[in-house]
């Protein structure tokens, strides 16, 4: 969207300003690996800004599937991050690592969907490979409200970014989630993107997904906090599975789920 002065605002821009965050993602991934994972699979990639990061390591490359063509043409191409405007349940590269992020597994509404799909990541496994989701849930999984957070950017604009649940029935699982972005500089509102992404999503539990999982042929799950452990000075994660949820998480908390090939 352009403002006319001079500042262009896209709201892919602004959604990985905002929701994003690949830098510590990719890193973490390796992490719950656990080796050298070298191929990375995203599967609803949006504009594949997390196949960019982890293709910043020598050797790596990725496999970015989305069906928006926009999104995944919002970057330039690079020689090692294939991109394949595709459904996700169709694409048979192997990966060590295949990545579903930003809740997208509840694009998946059924059941039967959810292991379909699974056995399909299954199938594009490397040996010693592992599939990762994220997942929210606790207490306010299903309270219907917003969240709010500022985001610094650069000229001395800032985006305000709302997060907001705004139907939630915990008997059918079903969520409608949206994303506006409003962008100001000075206090004065230069852009205002209400309703920019809206999500329909099915919102799995974590012990629904791993059972999933398991059913759909991987050997075992594991849950991990959203964020590392610990880092070293050479930007490396280290992570251990939560154990005690208890006392490792939240009353409301964000999680990924792996399985492991």
């Amino acid at each position: 969207m352009d403002t006319g002065l001079g500042m262009d605002f896209d709201k892919h821009d602004l959604y990985e300003l905002c929701v994003q965050s690949p830098k510590h993602l990719a890193p973490l991934l390796r992490a719950i690996h656990g080796k050298d994972p070298r191929t990375l699979g995203e599967d609803f990639a949006g504009t594949a800004a997390l196949s960019y990061e982890w293709c910043k390591r020598d050797g790596a490359r990725a496999v970015a599937v989305d069906l928006d063509t926009e999104a995944l043409g919002k970057h330039p191409d690079h020689p090692r991050v294939s991109k394949v405007v595709s459904d996700v349940r169709t694409v048979p590269d192997a990966c060590d690592v295949l990545f579903v992020g930003n809740f997208s597994i509840g694009y998946l509404h059924t059941r039967a969907e959810l292991v379909a799909y699974l056995k399909h990541a299954r199938s594009r496994m490397n040996p010693g490979g592992v599939f990762v989701c994220d997942a929210y849930g606790g207490e306010s999984a299903f309270l219907t409200g917003e969240v709010h957070r500022p985001h610094p950017m650069q000229g001395g604009y800032l985006c305000r970014y709302t997060w907001e649940q705004r139907h939630a029935d915990p008997l059918t699982g079903m969520v409608t989630d949206v994303i506006h972005f409003r962008v100001e500089k000075a206090g004065v509102i230069e852009v205002e993107m209400f309703d920019a992404f809206v999500y329909e999503w099915r919102l799995w539990s974590v012990p629904e997904l791993r059972d999933a999982m398991i059913e759909a042929g991987f050997a075992r799950t594991e849950v991990f906090a959203k964020l590392a452990d610990a880092w070293d000075d050479e930007g490396n994660a280290y992570v251990q599975p939560v154990v005690d949820a208890e006392d490792e998480l939240d009353e409301s908390f964000i999680v990924l789920v792996a399985g492991r090939a």
